[in-house]
C-alpha cells in the first residue's frame, strides 16, 4: 500500500493549491480525482465555464456597446448554442493543461478514481478502470467540493427543467428562462441569458436577494435589472413544477400564481459531494446540506490528521478563498507555518453587470454602532464611463468618521470584480480617506471613481466636523 505525507481528494480551487504548496515543501503528495478530467467544479461546470459563458455573452450580443448604438444592437444577430459552447471548451482545454503541467512539474501524483476512507490515514479508491487500490496518508484534505441541490419535488430532466451544471449542456438559447433561486449562481445565469434577449424570470422564496451584499448596491442593482425587462419575484415558495402538452413549463408559486417559460433552471443551493467517502469510518460526520465543520484558521476537522477547505466547508465558496484555504490547510498538515487568513477578501458576483465588495456593509457598520460617513461615485461621472458609454454603475465607500479608516467598499458595474483590489488593498493596510483624496489615479480610468467617492466622503466628513465645532 503506498503511502504519502498528504492525500488530496478532490482537484478543484483548494485541492489544487494544497497539493503544490505541499510539493513545494518536499512532501509526497497524491491528488485523487473522480472527474474525468483534473480541475474540479471550478473548471468543469462552475467559476471557468460561467465566467467564459458570460464573456461570450457579451461579446457576441455587443451588450457593451449597446450605450452607444441601441439596446437592438448585436455583433451576431443569431446566436446559438453551440457558439457559446465553442470558447468555453476552448478555455476548458487550457485550463486542463495548464494544471496538468503544474502537477507533472512540481511531482503530483494523481490517480482517477473514486475515494471512501477505511480509517482515518487510510482511503480505498475504486479507479476509473475498475481496480481498487488502497492509499494511507499522514494526512488527508478533503476538497470534493459541491453538486447542485435537486429537491425531489422538481421533475429535472436534463432538458427544459435542468439544474445549474447541466445548463453548460442546453442544445439551444431560450426565449424564456424561470430561474428558481436569487443566489450567486441563480442570479449570474439569469443575467447572462438577459443579454441573449431571452425573458427571464427569478423567483426566490426570500423577501430580499444577495443579503450578505450592502442594500445600497443590491437596491442600485435589482433597478438596472428591471430595467431592462427582467422580473423579480421575491417572498413565493414553489408549488410545483409541471410541463404541458406543448413542453412549456409552468411553475405554480404557493399565491396560486403561474409563471410559464420554456425552460427552467433550479439553482436555490448546493451540497457539499460527501456522500460516497463515508466519512463515519474516519471519524466524521457533515451537516445536512453535506458540508464539514473545520477550524477557520487551519481548516482542521474533529479528525487532527483530516482537513477540509474549498466549497464543502460553506461560506463564502469562492474560487480565490478556496484556494488560499487549500494553502494553509496544507501547510498546517505538514507542519509547516502557516499565516492567517487575510481579514479582508473580496467577493465577486459575475452577474451583468458585475457586484464586488470588500469589508463591511452599512448594515454591519449600524448594527456595530459605529459612526461613519460614505462616499458615492457614478461610473458615469468618470471621462473613462463616457467613452465607455457606461450608464450605469456606481462605487461605495464607508469610513470611520473617528479614525478616518475605510470600513467597506462595495461596488456594481462594469470591471467592478478587477476595480475592488484597489479597496482590498487600503483595506487590509489599514488605509483612510485620506489615501483617496491625496492620491493620483490614471486618467481617464474606472478607478478614478475611487477618487471621486473618496472626495465625497471627506467633504461629507468636514461637513460634520464643522457642524460640530459650531455646537461646540
Amino acid at each position: 500500500m503506498n503511502s504519502y505525507d498528504l492525500i488530496v481528494v478532490g482537484s478543484g480551487p483548494a485541492g489544487r493549491r494544497a497539493a503544490v504548496q505541499a510539493a513545494k515543501l518536499n512532501k509526497t503528495v497524491l491528488v485523487i480525482e473522480k472527474g474525468r478530467r483534473v480541475g474540479g467544479v471550478s473548471v468543469h461546470t462552475g467559476t471557468i465555464p460561467s465566467k467564459t459563458l458570460r464573456e461570450t455573452a457579451l461579446n457576441l450580443t455587443g451588450w457593451r456597446e449597446r450605450g452607444f448604438y441601441g439596446r437592438s444592437y448585436r455583433v451576431k444577430q443569431e446566436i446559438t448554442a453551440e457558439d457559446l459552447r465553442r470558447r468555453m471548451l476552448i478555455t476548458l482545454d487550457h485550463e486542463v493543461e495548464v494544471l496538468e503541467h503544474q502537477f507533472s512539474r512540481n511531482r503530483v501524483s494523481h490517480m482517477r478514481g473514486e475515494a471512501r476512507f477505511i480509517d482515518a490515514h487510510t482511503l480505498e479508491v475504486e479507479k476509473t478502470d475498475g481496480d481498487i487500490v488502497r492509499v494511507l496518508g499522514t494526512s488527508i484534505l478533503l476538497a470534493v467540493g459541491t453538486r447542485p441541490y435537486r429537491p425531489e419535488h422538481i421533475p429535472f430532466d436534463g432538458d427544459a427543467v435542468i439544474d445549474s451544471d447541466e445548463i453548460l449542456e442546453i442544445k439551444h438559447v431560450p426565449r424564456s428562462l424561470a430561474v428558481i433561486g436569487a443566489g450567486v449562481i441563480g442570479i449570474e445565469y439569469a443575467t447572462i441569458f438577459s443579454t441573449l434577449d431571452t425573458a427571464v424570470t427569478v423567483i426566490e422564496t426570500r423577501d430580499t436577494m444577495l443579503d450578505f451584499i450592502d442594500k445600497e448596491i443590491v437596491e442600485d442593482f435589482a433597478y438596472q435589472l428591471r430595467d431592462r425587462n427582467m422580473k423579480l419575484v421575491f417572498g413565493q415558495g414553489i408549488e410545483s413544477v409541471t410541463r404541458d402538452e406543448s413542453g412549456r413549463c409552468r411553475i405554480t408559486l404557493k399565491n396560486g400564481r403561474t409563471i410559464a417559460s420554456e425552460m427552467v433552471l433550479f439553482a436555490a443551493g448546493r451540497v457539499g459531494a460527501t456522500d460516497s467517502l463515508n466519512l463515519e469510518a474516519a471519524g466524521l460526520e457533515a451537516d445536512n446540506r453535506g458540508r464539514i465543520k473545520v477550524n477557520p484558521d487551519t481548516f482542521q476537522t474533529d479528525v487532527s490528521n483530516i482537513y477540509a477547505a474549498g466549497d464543502v466547508v460553506g461560506f463564502p465558496s469562492l474560487a480565490s478563498t478556496s484556494m488560499e484555504q487549500g494553502r494553509i490547510a496544507a501547510r498546517h498538515a505538514v507542519g509547516a507555518p502557516a499565516s492567517d487568513p487575510p481579514n479582508y477578501f473580496p467577493y465577486g458576483i459575475y452577474a451583468v453587470p458585475e457586484i464586488s465588495t470588500c469589508g463591511l456593509t452599512e448594515e454591519e457598520v449600524q448594527q456595530r454602532g459605529i459612526p461613519y460617513e460614505c462616499g458615492i461615485a457614478h461610473f458615469r461621472e468618470t471621462s473613462r464611463g463616457h467613452i465607455m458609454g457606461l450608464e450605469s454603475g456606481m462605487l461605495k465607500m464607508i469610513f470611520s468618521l473617528k479614525t478616518r479608516r475605510l470600513l467597506g467598499v462595495h461596488i456594481v458595474g462594469e470591471g467592478a470584480t478587477e476595480l475592488i483590489h484597489i479597496g482590498q488593498a487600503v483595506l487590509n493596510l489599514k488605509g483612510t480617506v485620506e489615501y483617496f483624496v491625496d492620491n493620483t489615479f490614471n486618467y481617464p480610468t474606472l478607478a478614478e471613481a475611487y477618487k471621486i467617492s473618496g472626495l465625497d466622503a471627506w467633504n461629507r466628513m468636514g461637513e460634520l466636523q464643522k457642524a460640530k465645532k459650531e455646537k461646540d
